[in-house]
């Protein structure tokens, strides 16, 4: 088969979308299949046919968009900043998308709400549609809406991004989610009927994760001091400014820790201007975008993820599969991949001084962290098998090529 995987974020970038794209594709090319790979550039400026090194630029597209999308006939989308960009964006990458082309491929799977309501609307009518959605953009902006996104407008906004993400959801064959909380409110928030949601671990591949593990570290731990670690992106949702808050605490209580912040991200110097301010400039260290994770996991003691709002996060798998004990929010899915004291400890969100407490407890005792990181790590490697995750995958896939030919036939 030829398949389009396709998403309307950036690629190559941080995060646990494009780490299960670049595997998938891996996988189903071992299995003798075709597959490209599209999205927006780096900087969002530029759709990319990514496996074919094929680029329009937005600077192309952008004139007919808005040669259709004129203030007067829609003023409530150019009333608010967040709308309108999104708007534009996913026509820009809906054009963009057509341009290349999609009438070779014979199956489509997307990867979030926005990439899946695009190519529903220029497939063919006989290709199959498969969509995999890796978080909840609806809820995500609700919380962007109180903080950084706010404005007199924020009730179209709310409005528009409940549209986008029921669209989304409803607009392939098939919807994959990863866990019982996106499973709920896609059905209980946003009327997604139960017959088009399937339930589906992503997979992860462990043995080509510990073989990264088991490499010369990159990074050398202090011999005197303890590790904690976050990696990932540093925008405001990921709550690290609540995890350095917790630090200044902490360092009241101790000093034999030091803290790596691997990643980057909108909020890096913001963060970097609290951690001044709290005196934590020998503390914590920003480590940049980081392409050794495996290694800087195998140096930490202890991997913390203080979100505010989580899907299935590759950083806590990754954690698991390198045995490192891991405290992480009690929020979304995260409590469907955490046994809270057995396989980790969970947090409450935004709580720094609970934080302080669960960091300072880990610490103190080595041998309850020893054994969350073992327990961690044989909960992983049983659960996050991705050859398990393949195959029900292309379960699923074979289900609506089937379904589709049947349709067909009828019609």
């Amino acid at each position: 088969m030829k398949i389009l995987l396709a998403t309307y974020w950036p690629i190559p970038h941080v995060g646990g979308v494009w780490t299960y794209m670049e595997q998938l594709r891996e996988k189903l090319e071992e299995f003798g299949h075709e597959v490209d790979v599209i999205g927006y550039d780096e900087e969002n400026n530029s759709v990319q046919l990514y496996t074919e090194k094929r680029v329009l630029a937005r600077d192309k597209v952008i004139p007919l968009v808005n040669a259709h999308l004129k203030p007067e006939n829609y003023p409530d989308l150019y009333s608010n900043f967040l709308v309108k960009w999104t708007e534009i964006q996913r026509y820009v990458y809906e054009l963009s998308v057509a341009y290349f082309g999609v009438k070779k491929y014979d199956l489509i799977h997307t990867q979030d709400v926005i990439s899946t309501i695009a190519l529903s609307r220029i497939k063919e009518e006989h290709t199959p549609l498969i969509a995999t959605l890796h978080g909840s953009v609806a809820h995500e902006i609700r919380k962007q809406l109180k903080t950084i996104h706010k404005s007199e407008t924020s009730h179209i906004a709310r409005a528009y991004y409940d549209k986008i993400e029921s669209l989304g959801a409803t607009s392939a064959g098939k919807t994959i989610v990863a866990n019982n909380w996106l499973d709920g409110i896609l059905r209980n928030e946003f009327n997604v009927n139960a017959s088009q949601l399937e339930i589906l671990h992503y997979g992860f591949d462990t043995h080509k994760f510990i073989k990264k593990l088991k490499k010369k570290p990159t990074m050398l731990a202090p011999k005197d001091k303890s590790v904690i670690l976050y990696a990932g992106r540093l925008v405001e949702l990921k709550g690290i400014n609540y995890l350095i808050s917790a630090l200044a605490e902490l360092k009241k209580e101790r000093q034999d820790w030091v803290c790596w912040i691997a990643g980057t991200g909108e909020k890096e110097a913001e963060l970097k201007k609290q951690v001044r301010e709290l005196g934590l400039e020998n503390d914590v260290l920003f480590l940049g975008k980081r392409e050794d994770i495996p290694s800087l996991l195998g140096q930490s003691t202890i991997f913390v993820l203080p979100t505010l709002i989580e899907n299935q996060p590759l950083s806590v798998i990754e954690a698991q599969v390198a045995g490192k004990p891991v405290i992480a929010s009690e929020v979304g899915g995260i409590p469907e991949i955490i046994e809270h004291g057995v396989t980790g400890i969970l947090t409450p969100a935004e709580d720094e001084i609970m934080l302080c407490k669960n960091i300072e407890m880990l610490l103190a005792n080595k041998k309850y962290r020893k054994m969350l990181g073992s327990n961690a790590k044989k909960w992983g490697m049983t659960n996050w098998s991705i050859d398990k995750g393949m195959r029900e995958l292309l379960k699923i896939y074979i289900a609506e090529i089937e379904a589709k030919k049947q349709g067909d036939s009828h019609a």
